[in-house]
C-alpha cells in the first residue's frame, strides 16, 4: 500500500519539474495549497501521534518535540549550509556558476525524497489514516521538490539531461523508500521519535522554503486561501480517519 501511495510523489515530483521548464501563473497556488496541507499534517496528525508513541520525557520535555525541534535544525543547517556553498562558488558571477554545486544541491533533494518515502511507510504502519495524512503531505511539496530539483541542477550550468536525470532520480527517491519499509517494522517509540523529526523537517521546508515561494511573486489573497484550504483537508482527513 504505501509502495502504491509512494507512486503519487513520484508522479507530482515529475510535473514539478516538468513545470519548471514551462513555468505557468497558477504555480503560487499550488505551492500555497501545498503550504497548508504540509502545516496541517504536522500540526494536526505527526505530532499527537508521535506524543502518544514516543511516550517518554527527556529532562521535563517528550522525546517526540525534542525530536521535532531537532529535525527543524537540522533542516534548517542543511538549508543554510547548501546556501553558504552555493554563494560562495556563484559570487564570481564573471567565472559563471559551478555545475558541480547544483548536482550536489539536487542530490540532497534526492536524499530528502527517500527519507520522505520512509517516512509515507513508517506512518502506514501506525496505521492506513496516517498514512494517507503524510502522503498527502508528501505528495503536495513533492510538487516543489521536483520544481527545484531541475531548477537548481540547470540554473548552475549543467545540461538539460542531467537536470532530467537528477529530477527522476528525485522522483523515484520516495518509491524507494516506502519500499524500504516492507522489509523492517519499527518499534513503537522509534517510530514515534521519527515520525517527530520528521515532522519538524516538514514544518521547516512548509515555512521557510515553499510558503514564502509562493508568496515570493504573488502576494495574492488566492494563496492565503489556497493555505487555509490544505490545512483545513487535513483536518477533515484526520476526523474522517480517527
Amino acid at each position: 500500500m504505501a509502495v502504491l501511495v509512494a507512486l503519487g510523489a513520484f508522479l507530482m515530483t515529475l510535473a514539478g519539474g516538468w513545470t519548471a521548464q514551462r513555468v505557468t501563473d497558477r504555480r503560487h497556488l499550488v505551492l500555497g495549497l501545498a503550504g497548508g496541507l504540509m502545516l496541517g499534517v504536522v500540526g494536526l496528525d505527526l505530532l499527537p501521534e508521535a506524543l502518544e508513541a514516543a511516550g517518554t520525557e527527556v529532562f521535563g520535555v517528550p522525546a517526540a518535540l525534542l525530536l521535532f525541534v531537532a529535525g527543524f535544525l537540522v533542516a534548517h543547517l542543511v538549508e543554510r549550509l547548501l546556501a553558504v556553498r552555493q554563494a560562495a562558488h556563484g559570487a564570481d558571477e564573471h567565472h559563471g556558476r559551478t555545475p558541480e554545486v547544483g548536482l550536489t544541491a539536487a542530490a540532497a533533494m534526492v536524499g530528502h525524497s527517500a527519507m520522505d518515502g520512509v517516512a509515507i511507510g513508517a506512518a502506514f504502519q501506525v496505521g492506513d489514516g496516517m498514512g494517507v495524512a503524510v502522503a498527502l503531505a508528501v505528495i503536495a511539496h513533492d510538487f516543489a521538490d521536483g520544481f527545484n530539483t531541475y531548477t537548481i541542477a540547470s540554473v548552475y550550468g549543467n545540461a538539460r539531461r542531467k537536470a532530467l536525470a537528477m529530477l527522476f532520480a528525485d522522483a523515484a527517491a520516495p518509491v524507494l523508500g516506502a519500499a524500504s519499509t516492507t522489509f523492517f517494522t519499527l518499534p513503537e517509540q522509534l517510530l514515534g521519535g521519527y515520525l517527530g523529526f520528521f515532522g519538524g523537517a516538514l514544518l521547516y521546508l512548509a515555512a521557510a522554503e515553499i510558503l514564502p515561494e509562493a508568496h515570493h511573486e504573488h502576494p495574492a489573497r488566492s494563496t492565503v486561501l489556497c493555505t487555509i484550504a490544505g490545512a483545513a483537508f487535513i483536518w477533515l482527513v484526520v476526523g474522517l480517519a480517527g
